[in-house]
């Protein structure tokens, strides 16, 4: 492994690992999922194992539960148990305690070799929508097992204190050709979807658990597109990562006072447990509100909080690798950081030759994200995928996180299927083992993030060939600010690369003079990296975000 160190003024350092590329285009795939809770008193009791009836003699029981009125007439519940938001971290702590103990992702036939058509063919029916009959703005579907989604997610119903965990019953679903035999017995689910009401008869789909610690959500028009985790656990590191898995999740039933859907859930891994609280709330953006604490096992020194994954195949920065009569194909343009110290910085992301990680060193950072700036249909030409419609990702941490870096990841890709740009908060502080450490976050699933800078900002990167060995660069700034004569006199571009001669530095103003465009050459004589620093001043105040890339040869 051949580890490169460069820094660029005293916010980045960029590491390059040479890995195996099949070693690590897996680490941007949701193909793991998770298993039941095996901690005392967690996991509900199924229906199969209820007591006797009671004898003759015996007081009459209690009536039982209308369990309709907790998830619908369609859905089958097991028997309740007792439920408290706090006994969730009660339960990650004390199985923190315990040797990790795996859980099977055996299934039967027809289900334990499904190929992708084969799952995709599998849809949930009308009846077994949970809440979908009722006015509590919220409906969930629950999902089949099955491909790469073989291990079971535990799914609890929570009402008035009282956990019903969802039993399987393959009438539940349109399985297609598939025949399952009559001893299919309950197998669980892989996860759910959550809908809002679309209009008096629809819903909508706004997010979606499946797969490890995976999910994901979208706003109004949007179309599903890059996916969040709960936890990364040495992500891209030498020593190999170890994926946190879902144990057993608990939904809260809604109501349409608080607007909101609650869903609390363990994850549990060899060297780490967690418990965690999502409080989904729809709107303009879905925001999802993450609260955890995680129990370290051993010693971690490699988390990553926040991580976030898209497709980047092919973008006005890499068009040279492929030839794809689509301009774009790429679900996100750039990571987003607002640093601690108040500076905006705008990172286009590329698909790189050889596997590159970048960490943007940081303390008490204000926010960071993966971000779709190009909405512009004619720039994807994709009737199919709609890249332009892709839900942005903006996160906001909710208290102080210390010191750390933004962490972003650069895989190579040949396929559009593969998440391969991956970015997170990674902490500078170890967890110690048998430590409990607090995190908070606020995500924003959107269009635009809430907070944009009031500077200009880099709409368009592009680079191409010059002469000789020479790369050529031009960067479009735009915002209201640079039609402010009295704040823009005398705007000029500050460039800056780590290594090489930047040459035929030139600016191209727009006649409305709300853009312009910096163009340059790198001449990168003898090195084979340079990483770019580009902001535009006036009167020596920044008036543009900071733009960042980092230039390696094809």
């Amino acid at each position: 492994m051949n580890v490169q160190n460069e820094n660029v003024g005293d916010v980045v350092t960029v590491v390059e690992y040479k890995f195996q590329r099949r070693d690590v285009l897996r680490l941007g795939l949701g193909g793991v999922a998770a298993g039941s809770l095996g901690v005392s008193g967690a996991a509900s009791a199924r229906a199969d194992d209820a007591p006797p009836p009671a004898a003759p003699a015996a007081p009459p029981a209690a009536p039982a539960p209308d369990l309709s009125s907790i998830g619908g007439p369609g859905v089958m519940l097991a028997p309740p148990v007792a439920f408290a938001p706090g006994s969730v971290t009660d339960m990650a702590r004390a199985l923190a305690k315990k040797p990790f103990k795996a859980v099977t992702a055996d299934l039967p036939d027809p289900f334990k070799t499904l190929t992708f058509e084969q799952y995709s063919a599998i849809h949930a029916r009308p009846e077994a929508r949970v809440w979908s009959t009722e006015t509590v703005g919220f409906a969930l579907e629950p999902l089949h097992r099955g491909f790469i989604y073989g291990y079971p997610i535990e799914l609890n119903l929570v009402s008035q204190g009282q956990a019903y965990r969802l039993v399987y019953d393959p009438k539940l679903f349109d399985l297609g050709a598939l025949h399952p035999g009559a001893k299919t017995g309950d197998i669980g689910f892989s996860g759910f979807r959550v809908f809002v009401p679309h209009t008096k008869v629809d819903f909508a789909e706004i997010a979606n658990f499946q797969g490890a610690n995976f999910f994901r959500a979208l706003t109004g028009g949007q179309v599903p597109g890059l996916v969040s985790r709960a936890l990364a656990v040495r992500l891209a590191d030498p020593k190999g990562e170890d994926v946190p898995s879902f144990r057993t999740m608990w939904i809260e039933k809604p109501s349409l006072v608080t607007n909101a859907l609650i869903v609390h859930a363990v994850i549990d891994s060899e060297t780490i447990t967690g418990a965690f609280r999502f409080t989904i709330h729809p709107g303009e953006a879905t925001i999802i509100d993450t609260e955890c604490t995680l129990f370290a096992r051993v010693a971690v020194d490699n988390i990553g909080l926040g991580t976030m994954s898209a497709t980047h195949l092919l973008g006005f920065m890499d068009h040279r690798k492929f030839d794809d009569l689509r301009p774009n194909v790429s679900e996100v343009c750039g990571l987003q950081m607002l640093t601690g110290a108040g500076e905006w910085l705008w990172r286009p992301v590329a698909n790189r030759d050889t596997l590159q990680i970048s960490t943007f060193i940081d303390e008490k950072p204000k926010g960071f994200g993966f971000l779709l700036r190009d909405r512009n249909f004619d720039d994807y030409a994709d009737e199919d995928q709609h890249w332009e419609r892709r839900p942005s990702l903006w996160i906001e941490p909710l208290g102080e996180w210390g010191q750390g870096g933004v962490q972003l990841i650069e895989i190579p890709s040949e396929s559009e299927g593969n998440n391969n740009i991956l970015c997170f908060w990674r902490p500078k502080q170890p967890l110690a083992a048998g430590s409990e450490t607090p995190f908070a976050y606020r995500q924003f699933w959107c269009w635009d993030p809430p907070e944009r800078p009031q500077l200009a900002r880099a709409i368009t990167s592009r680079s191409g060939r010059g002469s000789g060995k020479r790369r050529r660069f031009f960067v479009d700034f735009s915002g209201d600010i640079l039609a402010d004569a009295a704040r823009t006199i005398d705007v000029k571009p500050t460039l800056t690369a780590s290594s090489g001669t930047i040459t035929s530095v030139r600016a191209f103003p727009t006649d409305d003079k709300k853009s312009i465009r910096i163009f340059f050459e790198l001449d990168p004589g003898s090195d084979l990296s340079s990483e770019l620093r580009l902001l535009l001043e006036a009167q020596g105040k920044a008036v543009s975000e900071t733009w960042l890339y980092r230039w390696t040869p094809a």
